[in-house]
């Protein structure tokens, strides 16, 4: 049986690629980082709890990852984990560059000193194209980070590249748009869109409080980019890939999409508050995913509109039974 360790498996993405690779007869490793909240909830949602072995460790804990790898002796490593909020790496910026970057130092390290055989995955991010060179972003478009996340995590996408090149390591990779579920969290604009898209329709709240809603995204379903890390996972060769739909929408027309699927107008809810601008905004991200196409086989399966009334149906779900609670 084949042997996977996740690091950030309670994250949304974590949990898509435990129930993944489960289906496909792994044993699934996750490391569980001590936190006083409940974190295994998404598990939960998709029913996996029970499956997947989970581990204690930190990503700034190299001898925890150490001991991690020792006792999953894992093929393969899925190195999620992150301090993945663009907002928050303005306010916790060293929290950001411990986490998000050298915590990928640890966990390649980790590899190399246990088995360097281990096939490893980096989840890279558009958001270190930031202020974009090029109308779509492909894996030769130059970086520009616009965030202390966007930059630590160019931090850990070029080491990847560095170990795979200096210790002839199987590292990959994936240079992901942004990727969005009923298993996002609260704090990004799509959840918290569909979540007040619920609110509102059943009379909880009045309005939905946005900052640049001009902000164009390059949106997919994560259900269908988990299966991209794993392919890559699969081939003969490492390399990075550019993952995404190629489709761009604004903010706007994202909530256009959720209030009009639950009969309402974005116009009468909607508050511009410029509390929630950043620093320094990226305004458009567009990926272009022909390498993966072509090399992986893989292609998004879930259109932006189908994403986002499933997002709507699972927190009108989740809404009604706070209020009936």
């Amino acid at each position: 049986m084949k042997k996977a360790l996740i690091t950030g498996i309670t994250g949304q993405d974590g949990a898509y690629l435990a129930n993944l690779l489960l289906e496909k007869g792994y044993k699934v490793y996750g490391l569980l980082a001590r936190r006083s909240t409940n974190t295994l909830w998404r598990l939960d949602y998709l029913g996996i709890i029970k499956d997947v072995e989970l581990i204690e460790g930190d990503m700034t804990d190299l001898s925890s990852l150490i001991r991690a790898i020792k006792i999953s002796q894992p093929k393969e490593v899925y190195n999620l984990a992150a301090q993945s909020f663009v907002g928050t790496s303005w306010d916790q910026p060293l929290l950001t560059a411990q986490v998000t970057g050298l915590g990928v130092a640890n966990i390649l390290e980790a590899i190399r000193l246990t088995d360097p055989s281990i096939r490893f995955y980096q989840a890279s991010t558009s958001e270190m194209f930031g202020l974009i060179q090029e109308e779509k972003q492909s894996e030769t478009t130059p970086f520009y980070p616009r965030s202390p996340y966007g930059v630590a995590k160019l931090y850990g996408h070029w080491l990847t590249v560095n170990y795979r090149e200096s210790f002839n390591m199987h590292a990959s990779s994936g240079i992901l748009f942004n990727h969005e579920s009923p298993l996002r969290g609260i704090e990004f604009v799509t959840r918290k869109v569909t979540d007040g898209v619920a609110r509102i329709k059943l009379g909880v709240e009045k309005e939905l409080r946005l900052g640049n809603i001009d902000a164009k995204r390059d949106w997919g379903f994560a259900g269908d980019y988990v299966e991209a890390m794993w392919l890559m996972l699969q081939q003969e060769t490492p390399d990075d890939y550019v993952i995404a739909t190629g489709r761009t929408t604004t903010v706007r027309d994202m909530c256009k999409i959720a209030f009009e699927y639950v009969g309402l107008n974005y116009e009468d809810y909607v508050v511009i508050d410029p509390k929630f601008y950043r620093p320094a905004e990226v305004d458009v991200l567009l990926g272009n995913p022909t390498k993966a196409m072509q090399k992986l086989g893989w292609k998004p399966k879930t259109t932006l509109e189908e994403l986002i009334t499933m997002m709507v149906d699972a927190d009108l779900e989740r809404v009604r039974k706070e209020v009936n609670a």
